[in-house]
């Protein structure tokens, strides 16, 4: 699996386990603009997102980023971006 859609899957979990109804409600507990929310869960071509934005959707959901990549979603995630794979055979 891929570390986007992981992160996405971990989300929209979230979302349900807290209860929120939609995009919207997120936007409002977290701050991120909706057209980030909407580019990362809706459209499933965003890239990874920024660890600052990931932060504040986390504080959104009333959770840590400790306990957002405690899940054993994470334990088969593949996702090397190409530009990192090549830096990672430079080295």
């Amino acid at each position: 699996m891929l570390l986007s859609d992981a992160i996405r899957i971990r989300i929209e979990y979230l979302l349900k386990q807290k209860g929120f109804s939609s995009f919207w409600d997120l936007y409002k507990s977290s701050g991120v603009p909706k057209s980030t929310i909407n580019s990362l869960l809706a459209s499933k071509k965003t890239s990874l997102p920024k660890l600052s934005t990931l932060l504040h959707i986390c504080e959104g959901l009333d959770t840590t980023l400790k306990d957002f990549f405690d899940d054993s979603i994470f334990l088969d995630v593949e996702d090397f971006s190409e530009d990192y794979s090549k830096y990672r055979k430079n080295k």
